[in-house]
């Protein structure tokens, strides 16, 4: 969740850090530090400063009291884990004597006992976090170490051996005037290279450190991912050095960002959710491009499972939390009715809890938006230990997650800065259906030309998604008008009960109302004793045209609560004319096959969220005690 960022060049390092945690805000946290080092040669000095609360509380520090100019920086937004939101808890942490700066994500699950052991040695702690005890056993390595161009970076790798948990760690030392290592286990990091031209045509390199790209992506495209148990020395004479946490050489790899800053901008939108939910059309459009090959049949981005390890998998998971659990919710009614496979949907955090009965024939679908989200990436560790086989969905390019998986689908969403998700669930849903074709393909029960026409009505979606969005405004005003609700129900049948409980979620993520999603179904089982005068119920109706249909057990349903009081809002398709007497407001959306229908039903519940959210005075892209990326479990 934490957001890092690391410069070593020949720019201003305190400008560039500062920019780079304003993009990386949108990961939610509770304060922020930087620190510089500073002066001539090897006789350098640390600077830094920290503050509680939003980065322009530290911004107005710093315009106070302003740090020392110079060349390299680190800088942190802090999500509290050990130790409360506090000035003293804040990142960057010093060592005892003040010569080492170091700033962190993950939790060092061993920091107690460290930190006893430095408490005996005399060391006295400035804060409540695990994160001091890198600090102090750092400055203890690199004393304990002969002068040399590795020093720094083998007192890293001498600290992480003793480290247990999860992290990242970025450190500046004030007797290295050139240097910057890091390290990670368990926790994202990604390597910026990129040049600045002076006046006098004269090209300098430089180094950027980052928790994802938009740290640095003002600055450059060229990135470096760092594996799992490795360790990053970045020197503006020496280049960038990869090793593994026993100093062996490792060659990261080497990869083009295909966004820029600009899409990390609010585009003229009031919020960064208005302007993702717009984005939505492309978003799906561009997780669909190339999926088919000349020949029809489906591609996925890395698969390094063979057809005959796919055709012998007999049950499917799905693990994911929060919106993407919603999205594995509707993967279950896909992939069960394209494959005949049966499917169970799990909350990635119980998951390895309950003791899932898992073998080779089993396929586990992990879902993560970030590709770092710790619940589902110790749920796939659990799935691999058991021999089980793993394909993430992930819209993080070269994130853990997708690295430790057998196959990967990217979504190709693009960032998305809003806490809240919207394209990134839009373009898991769609990603899911590319999963359960694919696999209905490998394993022979539909065949090139079927999967070829399903996809031809996935291709109809960005359109379908593009004419929803040109009717909002009426939900917009609807949303105004339910600002004072105390509470909001949503209800569905079949993929609508997933799209309710998103719906739910979505409002309670922004506007701090309660809301429950419900199966229509499940109605006169209990909520139907939560309606009251005035209570709204928003109500997912399926199309009437599907074989099977249960669109006339929901229009009943909404009588029902229409009955008791409740003021109905009813999302329907066009032409559904039987909805009608029983809505007090209809939201129309174009006619859709009905696995695929969660794709446009979902994009009104995302505005309506949002307009509420903004009526009642909230940050739409910043809800309370939430953040983007959930890194630690």
């Amino acid at each position: 969740m934490c957001g890092i960022v690391g410069y070593v060049g020949p720019q201003d390092a305190l400008d560039v850090v500062l920019e780079g945690l304003r993009r990386l805000e949108y990961r939610g946290y509770d304060s922020a530090g930087v620190a510089v080092r500073v002066g001539d040669g090897a006789a350098g000095e640390l600077a830094s400063a920290k503050k509680a609360g939003k980065l322009a509380n530290l911004e107005k520090v710093l315009a106070d009291s302003p740090l020392p100019a110079s060349t390299i920086g680190i800088g942190h937004t802090r999500w509290a884990t050990h130790g409360g939101p506090t000035d003293r808890n804040a990142h960057p942490h010093l060592s005892a004597d003040g010569r080492v700066a170091v700033i962190h994500n993950g939790i060092i699950e061993n920091f107690a006992a460290l930190r006893a052991r430095c408490e005996k040695r005399g060391i006295e702690f400035a804060s409540d976090t695990d994160t001091e005890v890198a600090a102090h056993l750092l400055a203890e390595a690199y004393d304990e170490l002969p002068a040399g161009p590795d020093r720094f970076a083998e007192a890293m790798r001498v600290v992480c051996r003793r480290l247990e948990g999860a992290f990242t760690l970025v450190a500046t030392h004030a007797d290295e005037p050139d240097t910057l290592v890091a390290a990670r286990r368990n926790s994202p990091l990604v390597v910026g290279i990129g040049e600045t031209v002076d006046r006098n045509g004269t090209t300098t390199p430089e180094y950027f450190l980052g928790s994802d790209v938009a740290a640095f992506i003002a600055h450059t495209r060229e990135a470096r991912e760092l594996g799992q148990d490795q360790v990053v020395e970045i020197d503006r004479v020496r280049g960038l050095t990869v090793t593994d946490f026993a100093g062996a050489p490792a060659e990261p790899k080497a990869y083009t960002v295909d966004w820029d800053a600009a899409a990390a901008e609010k585009g003229g939108y009031d919020w960064f959710m208005l302007k993702e939910i717009a984005e939505q059309p492309r978003a799906v459009a561009d997780t669909l491009l190339g999926r088919l090959s000349e020949t029809g049949q489906l591609v996925l981005d890395e698969v390094r499972l063979s057809d005959q390890d796919l055709r012998d998998i007999d049950k499917v998971f799905v693990v994911a939390c929060g919106t993407a659990y919603h999205a594995g919710l509707i993967a279950k009614y896909a992939i069960e009715h394209w494959t005949r496979i049966p499917v169970e949907v799990e909350v990635a955090s119980e998951f390895r809890y309950r003791d899932p009965v898992l073998d080779r024939s089993t396929l586990v679908i992990v879902i993560s938006q970030s590709g770092e989200t710790m619940d589902t990436l110790m749920a796939l560790r659990h799935a691999k230990e058991q021999k089980a086989r793993v394909l993430a969905i992930c819209n993080a390019n070269g994130s853990t997650i997708p690295r430790e998986s057998d196959a990967v689908l990217y979504t190709h969403a693009g960032p998305e800065v809003a806490v809240a998700s919207t394209k990134g669930f839009l373009t898991q849903v769609v990603a899911c259906y590319l999963v359960g074709l694919f696999l209905a393909q490998v394993r022979g029960i539909k065949y090139e030309d079927e999967v070829a026409a399903i996809v031809e009505d996935l291709r109809g979606l960005p359109e379908q998604v593009a004419r929803v969005l040109e009717q909002m405004e009426p939900v917009r005003a609807l949303g105004r008008s339910l600002a004072d609700a105390g509470t909001i129900l949503f209800l569905g049948r079949h993929v609508g009960f997933p799209v309710a409980l998103e719906g739910a979620l979505k409002l309670k993520e922004l506007a701090y109302i309660h809301a429950e999603g419900f199966a229509a179904g499940e109605l006169k089982h209990g909520p139907i004793a939560l309606i009251e005068e005035g209570t709204p119920v928003v109500v997912v109706v399926p199309s009437p045209r599907s074989r099977e249909s249960v669109h006339g057990k929901v229009v009943s349903n909404i009588q029902e609560v229409r009955a008791r009081g409740a003021r109905t809002i009813v999302i329907a398709e066009e032409g559904d004319e039987d909805v009608v007497p029983y809505a007090d407001h209809i939201i129309r959306v174009p006619r859709t096959p009905t696995l695929l229908a969660p794709v446009v039903t979902t994009v009104p519940l995302q505005v309506l969220a949002c307009e509420i959210a903004d009526t009642r005075g909230y940050d739409v892209d910043q809800p309370r005690n939430l953040a983007k990326s959930v890194t630690v479990e």
